[in-house]
């Protein structure tokens, strides 16, 4: 039975799922325009406009099951209707995941000065690994996910099983095998792009922090462009590395039922994973001129006909 406060929550997911929508189809539609006509995609694009696709999805189709939720709780949640959706969650929450990490690593290696040779190789060879690097979330996203779903199907049968045909020790023994295989097959998933993030977003953070220190000692005392960029870099860094942390706990605890069904614990689960795509979008439209450009012309060709007829309507008046 659904409360009140389930209901609060998923619409306030809708609504951040909104938001998210309008964010990263912004961010699609300008990263496709420059690319559309051109015979080589730059690698940066590539990376963004699987992430914007992904998260546009992903924040469609959770727009959708809120609804779902509400309106159809009952037919919803019966076990073979709800394992499509969750399949789908599942690839879509992976594939998420992948790019977002792909972003940092790629932001890592071209901004980050490390003189290593395995780093200086990365950066020489990263328009050609982008690709084979994306495509390589993909089917790894749609493994995990029908791997994860599988398993939980399994899980799941066994719990509902007749005692009669089922021994207690031999359930419990193959409920754990299952929930062994379940956490292998999420630290393939989920672990890896997490570990990605993680460390690819603290050296880019060590290094934009050195570059800062630097630039604040050989300071003039005048406002210097080069170090509010470094500063405003380094906080739209700390910002996708909070909401990407959050992301990953949220959506590991809704595919563990960490929390029985429409409990506080899941709804705040839905509302933050709702969250922290759509702030992140809006962290990539701040932080890149790009992507800010488009709202600008989209608002002013809407308001250009307006202002025109008011120009009209005011001489004819006079």
């Amino acid at each position: 039975m659904m409360t009140s406060f389930a209901l609060l929550c998923l619409s306030i997911a809708i609504i951040e799922c909104m938001a998210g929508i309008l964010g990263n189809g912004i961010i699609l539609a300008a990263s496709s325009s420059s690319c559309i006509g051109s015979k080589t995609w730059p690698p940066y694009d590539m990376i963004v406009i699987s992430l914007s696709s992904s998260r546009f999805i992903v924040q469609s189709w959770n727009t959708l099951d809120s609804l779902m939720t509400i309106f159809y709780e009952n037919f919803y949640y019966t076990e073979n209707v709800y394992l499509v959706p969750k399949t789908i969650f599942t690839f879509l929450s992976y594939s998420s995941l992948w790019f977002g990490a792909w972003l940092s690593v790629f932001y890592s290696i071209k901004v980050a000065s490390f003189t290593q040779s395995f780093f200086i190789w990365l950066k020489l060879r990263i328009a050609r690994l982008v690709p084979w690097m994306l495509l390589t979330s993909w089917l790894c996203s749609f493994t995990a996910a029908i791997s994860f779903v599988w398993d939980d199907h399994s899980v799941h049968e066994n719990s509902t099983a007749p005692s009669s045909m089922t021994n207690s020790s031999a359930w419990t023994t193959t409920r754990k095998d299952s929930l062994g295989l379940l956490i292998l097959i999420s630290n393939a998933g989920i672990g890896m792009p997490l570990i990605l993030s993680v460390v690819s977003s603290v050296l880019l953070i060590r290094s934009l922090w050195i570059h800062t220190r630097r630039m604040q000692n050989n300071a003039s005392g005048f406002r210097d462009p080069s170090l509010e960029a470094h500063l405003k870099a380094i906080k739209s860094v700390c910002s996708f590395l909070f909401l990407y942390i959050i992301y990953f706990i949220c959506v590991l605890f809704i595919l563990f039922n960490i929390f029985s069904h429409l409990s506080n614990g899941e709804m705040i689960c839905v509302v933050l994973m709702a969250a922290c795509p759509t702030g992140h979008s809006f962290v990539i439209i701040w932080s890149n001129p790009k992507f800010q450009k488009l709202p600008a012309r989209i608002w002013h060709h809407t308001n250009c006909p307006i202002r025109t007829s008011s120009l009209h309507s005011f001489l004819s008046i006079k």
